[in-house]
């Protein structure tokens, strides 16, 4: 469910925004071979309302950057198998994210606004919302205050989090506030795309499969491990400078994670 929504389905045709659109085609398909029809679920119905919305409303553009999770990763693994033996909690690569895109809000402060009329409302708290699958739809569960937590406990709470939406037990408290959100696709597969812009957030990620590929090094190739990063902004905000500053900012951060402690 889109943070902000608002129940109901938008009309399948006329005015959005005062764009006057064609009304949607009405088409007998059991003209042409047997069909089957199934109703949408709320979820759907409520998030293909907004997203809707906001594709025609919003200016907005993707942005892409590769961004070298090599020793990251390493990283990764290692505290991995070392809290393995207590029963720790398993750190994800999306933990290691929402910290970094907190650091590279702070230190691009426009990614964490909204638009309010004439003025643009800068946030001073880092809620980061993350996509979730689930059997009825994707659902956008809500990190708060990720500034102020470590990444072992983001992990725990992404992982419970996942876990209330997949078993359709989220509460709607636990699904808004979000400033920024992240929609990662990289355990299905992918290598680009374009994700929409979750209004009134000015901003979104989307992360792709990581994959390995020859990288230069000022002496020969060598094998890295290359994430790649699909930043959709809101041009009335964020121009192209900017979003590609922070998107630079943020593969630094991700190739050296010590960064985000500066």
């Amino acid at each position: 469910v889109m943070t902000g929504a608002t129940p109901g389905a938008a009309p399948a045709g006329g005015a959005m925004g005062g764009l006057e659109l064609l009304p949607w085609p009405t088409v007998d398909f059991a003209k042409f071979g047997p069909v089957e029809s199934k109703p949408l679920s709320r979820i759907k119905k409520i998030s293909g309302a907004n997203l809707a919305r906001n594709w025609v409303m919003i200016p907005a553009v993707t942005y892409h950057e590769d961004a070298d999770t090599t020793d990251l990763e390493a990283f990764r693994v290692q505290i991995n198998k070392e809290s393995e033996k207590g029963g720790g909690v398993k750190l994800t690569m999306l933990a290691f994210l929402i910290k970094a895109c907190v650091r590279a809000m702070q230190q691009f402060p426009e990614f964490n606004t909204s638009l309010d009329g004439d003025n643009l409302v800068y946030k001073q708290y880092f809620h980061i919302a993350f996509a979730a699958d689930t059997p009825n739809g994707l659902v956008v569960p809500v990190i708060k205050d990720a500034d102020k937590k470590g990444v072992f406990d983001i992990a725990k709470e992404t992982g419970e989090l996942a876990k209330k939406a997949r078993d359709g037990k989220l509460g709607p408290a636990e699904m808004q506030g979000a400033c920024f959100t992240i929609s990662s696709v990289g355990g299905i597969g992918g290598t680009a795309f374009s994700p929409i812009i979750n209004a009134p957030e000015v901003a979104i990620l989307g992360v792709s499969k990581s994959v390995m590929k020859p990288v230069w090094d000022g002496k020969q190739f060598a094998p890295r491990l290359i994430l790649p990063l699909s930043l959709t902004a809101d041009h009335r905000v964020i121009d192209g400078a900017l979003a590609t500053r922070f998107n630079v900012y943020l593969a630094q951060l991700l190739a050296d994670f010590r960064r985000v402690m500066l």
